[in-house]
């Protein structure tokens, strides 16, 4: 009798873990819901990006949304990265680190290895029409959005076939305006952002 008792005891532990598991690995295979005030931004719409941007953009603007607690931005961080080193002569790269604990930019620079301006402005969020991360808005000199939406159909971004970020950008370096993305690149998916006002 002793041993069914650890024996259920053990299968119902696995059971719970395993649970949790498949939980927490669902919830980010699901769209993230959309806020009950929420106001899209269509691409085309001039973007207010305030007071930081006010020297204007001489290139375009690829603003990276990051919560440093959230799994998909974490797992993100690669892809990124190699957009940078790709792109970082023709692109303005920025990061909006939103999130409801305090970090500093060294902080957030370390994290991704790179010496690139962070900000930590929710409104962007709003402005740009993200309300999850990871997100990208990229933005042309204009000041207009081009693409706001998801990097990859994958949460570890690694299916170069659906790479929507570097998709967006070649189509904004040469200047085509036809470039339409599907369901699976402007539907959000990973984390709710925290302290963001529509």
């Amino acid at each position: 009798m002793k041993k069914l008792l650890v024996i259920v005891w053990i299968v119902l532990l696995f059971s719970v873990v395993g649970a949790l598991f498949w939980y927490n690995e669902l919830q980010y295979q699901l769209p993230t819901p959309v806020p009950q005030n929420y106001k899209p931004v269509k691409p085309g719409e001039l973007v207010k990006l305030g007071p930081e941007f006010s020297a204007g953009l001489h290139k375009p603007l690829f603003l990276h949304f990051f919560n440093p607690a959230c799994p998909c931005s974490k797992f993100n961080i690669k892809m990124f990265k190699s957009l940078v080193a790709e792109y970082g002569k023709k692109v303005d790269f920025k990061i909006v680190v939103i999130s409801d604990k305090d970090y500093d930019e060294d902080e957030i620079q370390e994290k991704f290895g790179l010496d690139i301006p962070v900000t930590f402005d929710h409104s962007l969020a709003a402005k740009c029409g993200v309300y999850s991360t990871p997100q990208v808005a990229l933005i042309n000199a204009d000041s207009k959005l081009y693409y706001r939406g998801n990097y990859n159909i994958t949460r570890y971004c690694t299916d170069e076939k659906t790479n929507f970020a570097k998709q967006a950008i070649n189509g904004l370096l040469i200047n085509n305006d036809k470039l339409t993305f599907g369901k699976l690149a402007l539907t959000s998916y990973g984390c709710k952002l925290t302290d963001c006002k529509y």
